[in-house]
């Protein structure tokens, strides 16, 4: 990057502009936003811990303050954003060359450049940086500049989907000599920080100097309301302009007037994770057994009305050229009570087992606030008590649960639509947070992982998952859908698959807000 680098915040009466009366409830013309609908307001349910791309901030593309070298487009391609074409491989597969665009700036007047894109990927690589995210580009060995518009990045083997890694936000170079978390949020993409509100709110202005020019949202607000309801109560009350919400508490706030209930297909899985380290869930036994005692589609026709597909292996049906429709385990109580007794699992009295004195009971964490995972837990935990077990459950704040995912069950969400590697080996190749290890698995991810051949990657991921029906680390529950409301005031709107953790900051329903408009 060339040029000077300039304070983060813009002038404060911008800030008192955006958003203050939707936001405490006052009555505007268009709920939070102004009355030309140049600006929105929006609730999302979990706060980024960072406004850093090497934090955590934007992992799927869509970051609106930031552009990676590509992004997805809404048929779940790669299309180029700071790369002016899309990145190519090597004959072997072992590096990827990315030529980049010209005349682009970063929102503080400075131009982007090749040693911006080197500058960044070197900070995530570098131990010393803490990049939180350094481990989801494990494989990535570096990246030079090959010339004032070129970059080259080295893999250690090849690496199927590392294009969809490139959609990680681009800082400036010499916004990185400090640590991680005190860099300033000054990027590329549609929109620049106003103020960041911790617990609160972020506040966004149109980036002037966004090489797409300027978005017809000009003023976009994200409040975060972690809590289900008290978000329902919020966008009801018409303090947003739209909101993620579960699905019975959408259809009631969308069934108002002037009032829109979006409903998006997802890859987000909802699974109960069983970690090896406890001696309950660490047990083969219980492990299938649970998998066969629960009753999938009663889940999700009576905890998410039926906004859902049931799913009992992690690869998605949104990605169905992945998928092995043999490779299932279907809900078969009875079979499930047979394995437990032939494990020593034995019924007392009252209903429950237990093995040699030690009861078969675990706790089963899920975030507090969050209604569907609650609903899924319970549900889950009664199809288990039906069979013996006795699963406990704990709504806890992240910070609480993080610490104990290696031996207690987590109602886990997780997913992508756009590549199976992109979710599939930190969840169950060997080194995941809850212990789960197995060899036929661990090779069918990685061939799946290096193979460039997309038939021969089908074939590894559906050999993936006859492996993991046969040894099933988890209990996947079910693809949720995505539920939205939405004041119907804008055009814009362009339907998407859903990652897991969508949102106004992330792909999502907004994943385009930039190109809305009011109607």
């Amino acid at each position: 990057m060339s040029g000077p680098v300039r304070a983060l915040l813009i002038p404060s009466a911008l800030a008192l502009l955006v958003g203050v009366a939707g936001c405490t409830g006052s009555p505007t013309p268009n709920a939070g936003g102004s009355d030309d609908n140049s600006s929105m307001v929006l609730a999302q349910a979990v706060e980024p811990t960072s406004l850093n791309p090497l934090l955590g901030y934007g992992a799927n593309g869509a970051a609106k303050i930031y552009d990676g070298l590509v992004a997805h487009s809404a048929d779940l391609t790669l299309a180029p954003a700071l790369a002016e074409q899309l990145p190519t491989p090597s004959a072997d597969g072992l590096s990827w060359t990315a030529t980049l665009r010209e005349g682009v700036k970063f929102s503080d007047g400075s131009t982007f450049g090749p040693e911006d894109v080197v500058a960044t990927y070197r900070a995530l690589l570098d131990p010393a940086t803490g990049s939180t995210v350094r481990a989801d580009f494990a494989g990535l060995q570096g990246v030079e500049q090959l010339d004032n518009r070129t970059v080259r990045f080295a893999l250690e083997r090849p690496w199927a989907a590392f294009p969809h890694k490139l959609v990680l936000g681009i800082l400036p170079s010499e916004a990185l000599g400090v640590p991680l978390d005190q860099v300033e949020p000054v990027g590329t993409g549609p929109y620049q920080v106003v103020e960041h509100k911790r617990g609160d709110r972020l506040q966004l202005t149109a980036n002037p100097e966004f090489r797409g020019g300027a978005p017809g949202v000009r003023e976009l607000t994200v409040v975060f309301a972690p809590d289900d309801n008290t978000r329902a109560q919020r966008m009801q009350a018409g303090e947003f302009d739209g909101a993620e919400l579960p699905p019975r508490l959408a259809a009631l706030a969308g069934s108002a007037s002037g009032m829109r209930l979006i409903t998006h297909r997802s890859a987000d899985l909802r699974a109960v994770t069983l970690p090896t380290g406890n001696p309950v869930t660490g047990d083969p036994a219980i492990r299938a057994a649970l998998n066969a005692a629960v009753n999938r589609e009663a889940l999700v026709q009576s905890l998410l009305g039926g906004k859902g597909t049931a799913a009992s292996t992690p690869v998605p049906e949104t990605t169905p050229e992945y998928v092995d429709t043999t490779a299932s385990i279907r809900h078969d109580k009875a079979r499930a009570e047979q394995l437990l007794d032939q494990a020593g699992w034995a019924k007392g009295a009252d209903g429950m087992r237990a093995r040699d004195g030690a009861p078969a009971r675990f706790t089963l964490m899920y975030p507090i606030g969050d209604v569907v995972r609650n609903d899924l837990a319970t549900g889950f935990a009664a199809d288990a008590r039906a069979v013996g077990v006795d699963v406990q459950l704990a709504g806890l704040a992240w910070d609480s649960i993080r610490p104990r995912l290696g031996q207690d069950a987590l109602l886990w969400a997780g997913g992508s639509p756009f590549d199976p590697d992109l979710a599939l080996t930190a969840a169950l190749r060997t080194g995941n947070p809850w212990g789960y290890s197995d060899p036929v698995v661990d090779a069918a991810l990685d061939t799946g992982r290096a193979q460039l051949d997309p038939a021969q990657r089908a074939t590894a991921y559906r050999q993936f998952q006859r492996a993991y029906a046969e040894d099933p680390a988890m209990v996947v529950l079910a693809l949720v859908q995505h539920t939205y409301v939405v004041r119907d005031n804008w055009n814009g709107y362009q339907q998407v698959v859903d990652t897991a953790g969508a949102g106004p900051l992330s792909w999502g329903p907004w994943w385009n807000i930039e190109k809305w408009g009011s109607k």
